[in-house]
């Protein structure tokens, strides 16, 4: 999956989770799972937790991450309003 592929896992709606970067169709926060990530957390363990995520999604989490710490603008179209 190349790294657009995986940015597009990763939306940004205002009126849900405070306009933080969630994964796609989930209101879990990218920042969750880099945290969980960062206190040794692994893919599996995550995975168990979160049943509905994929391994793909924390892939996006981790591009997502390392774009910001770039200090890049990554382009996340925000959802439409419903």
């Amino acid at each position: 999956m190349t790294r657009e592929e995986l940015l597009e896992r990763i939306w940004i709606d205002p009126k849900r989770c405070f306009g933080k970067p969630c994964i796609r169709g989930h209101r879990i926060w990218v920042s969750l799972i880099l945290d969980l990530l960062a206190s040794g957390s692994t893919t599996s363990e995550i995975l168990e937790s979160y049943p509905d995520l994929t391994e793909a999604d924390i892939q996006a989490c981790i591009a997502y991450g390392a774009e910001m710490a770039r200090e890049r603008y990554v382009d996340v179209p925000l959802e439409p309003a419903v």
